[in-house]
């Protein structure tokens, strides 16, 4: 059998680029996307490579459709057609309603929520034609709770899932299962930058197991929805999220 593609949006984030390296232990070709200002993709690309991980990486604006058709079709022409979709990319634009302005609404919910659709819709087709194919959508545990100061946000997240509820009810018969997980806090750059003593007094409080989540153990969760083992998975939002949430 021919070695199968994955596609990780943001992979070269810290949870993406956990995703990216454990998808490529499974044997996947991996690769990721970024966006077209991102001026260290090459620097990226070498630092993996230095660990022993030969990723590819092609520019895509998400929240834009025509971005993403181009960039799927470099990857069908240029590494082979698109097996696994992992739609991780996303943006925070935090702040009260109130003061909520709509280019920051719009800024979170293209990104956040029409990336799903601009990047699934050129792939799904494709998968239901060779019988096999997996699209895991990262939400949040913000997305299932709710979050202050996170309407956007809340709102983008929340509504992955209803898509991913949807889109695997017409893909089921066709060897496609759609997922989502909803991760809490990981300890990935954006989280750690986070001042420490919210981290300490606010966040990591909340958390039953007592410690922020590790990007490998949600990667592990995305590699298990990938596999072979998990077919009768779909439609389905597992929490990742030391039991800070339970729905």
């Amino acid at each position: 059998m021919a070695q199968r593609v994955a596609v990780v949006t943001g992979g070269m984030g810290g949870l993406g680029e956990a995703i990216c390296i454990k998808l490529s232990a499974m044997g996947y070709k991996v690769v990721s996307t970024y966006s077209p200002g991102n001026k260290k993709s090459a620097e990226w690309l070498s630092d993996m490579k230095k660990q022993g991980h030969d990723f590819r990486a092609v520019a895509a604006d998400v929240a834009d459709f025509e971005s993403c058709n181009r960039a799927i079709s470099e990857i069908a022409k240029e590494i082979g057609a698109v097996d696994v979709l992992v739609n991780n990319a996303g943006i925070t634009r935090d702040m009260t309603f109130r003061k909520m302005d709509k280019p920051n609404w719009d800024a979170v919910t293209k990104t956040n929520l029409d990336s799903v659709f601009n990047m699934t819709k050129p792939v799904i087709d494709g998968m239901a034609e060779r019988g096999w194919g997996r699209i895991i959508n990262v939400s949040s545990v913000n997305g299932q709770k709710g979050a202050f100061g996170q309407t956007n946000y809340s709102a983008a997240k929340a509504g992955m899932h209803g898509f991913t509820k949807a889109l695997a009810l017409e893909y089921a018969r066709k060897g496609v299962t759609v997922n989502t997980i909803s991760p809490g806090y990981i300890g990935t750059k954006m989280v750690l930058a986070i001042p420490k003593d919210i981290l300490d007094s606010k966040i990591v409080p909340q958390i039953p197991i007592g410690r922020l989540g590790k990007p490998e153990e949600v990667a592990g969760l995305v590699a298990y929805l990938c596999s072979e083992e998990a077919a009768f998975v779909t439609g389905a939002n597992i929490a990742i999220n030391g039991g800070q949430h339970m729905a």
